[in-house]
């Protein structure tokens, strides 16, 4: 297997109430030292409820935040996170919010060439016969082009930021709720293209939500996480199928789903992030919890098979 990313011991913190002069009051750590692996032609759909790190974990794989710690790969090499430009060819990122994300200011023409100039240096020509090309990919008409981002509506500005990535000639794309801003609709026709994408053009993916029914749609395997850290990995199948970490399962079973009533929703919140837990982090929403899952964290151990969690005393199959 060839992976396409690997993380090692990756993570993140934030200072809190830092004064003019000398330390921070706090720490807050937004991604706990974090290992993920991604093969090539991969599907990875990472979840978890809003606040656990998901986006900050994103961004770090972009080069749009430096990490505090910690190591990435791409191809099997260190990127240098003094070269933007290094993380640009190799990794691009499709936000959730489609037309904030361009610039109102740029005609798209200018938008899909600033890519094309900074990261390959392409002349004129070059570029317009690019352009053509994605737009041919993405079905976008050629008179877009000089159009501005608000003259489009969700769906086709979610395109336009596809186009955009694309036009670095990534490996690896990071879709950070690519379709939770778009109409039902909407979201299956971009979801349509996003497999077509991957198939034709051999990508990589990481597909960042909160909706389980669209990550178990388009995902091979899934991370969960839960306060900055992983807590369950394995194939999509399996997690969403018997779920091994009691937060899976929560969120599994607090998934709207048609003739079902809704559970997990008065289990609790995330714990405070200026003072964790001690030990799992989960403890305090966990029916399962002992005195040991009070006092020690757990560390992500193979379950059975390719099934990985971070928990004491996991659900048994």
């Amino acid at each position: 297997m060839t992976l396409a990313l690997k993380t090692e011991d990756l993570a993140k913190t934030f200072p809190v109430g830092k004064p003019l002069f000398g330390p921070p009051k706090a720490l807050v750590h937004a991604v706990r030292p974090t290992n993920l692996a991604v093969a090539e032609g991969e599907t990875l759909g990472i979840v978890g409820e809003s606040g656990c790190g998901k986006s900050t974990l994103a961004r770090m794989l972009v080069g749009l935040l430096q990490p505090t710690s910690g190591r990435i790969e791409i191809g099997g090499r260190a990127l240098d996170r003094a070269d933007p430009a290094a993380f640009g060819r190799l990794i691009q990122y499709v936000f959730q919010d489609p037309v904030s994300s361009l610039n109102p200011r740029k005609t798209i023409r200018q938008i899909m060439e600033m890519p094309l100039v900074r990261l390959h240096g392409m002349d004129r020509a070059a570029r317009a016969a690019r352009i053509a090309e994605i737009f041919d990919w993405v079905s976008l008409r050629p008179e877009f082009l000089d159009r501005y981002p608000h003259e489009f509506s969700g769906g086709q500005a979610q395109r336009i930021g596809i186009a955009r990535a694309l036009a670095a000639s990534p490996r690896i794309l990071i879709l950070d709720e690519p379709v939770s801003a778009l109409d039902v609709s909407v979201q299956a026709q971009v979801l349509n293209l996003l497999a077509d994408l991957k198939a034709e053009l051999g990508l990589t993916y990481l597909f960042i939500s909160h909706d389980l029914a669209v990550v178990e749609a388009v995902s091979d395997r899934i991370a969960v996480l839960y306060f900055g850290s992983v807590v369950e990995t394995g194939p999509a199948e399996s997690v969403f199928a018997a779920p091994r970490h009691p937060y899976t399962k929560l969120l599994a079973d607090s998934a709207p789903v048609v003739g079902r009533p809704l559970g997990g929703a008065a289990e609790g919140e995330l714990p405070d992030p200026l003072n964790p837990p001690p030990g799992c982090a989960f403890a305090g929403r966990c029916a399962r919890a002992t005195e040991l899952c009070r006092r020690e964290r757990p560390m992500l151990d193979q379950i059975e098979g390719d099934q990985f969690a971070a928990c004491h005393h996991p659900i048994p199959a």
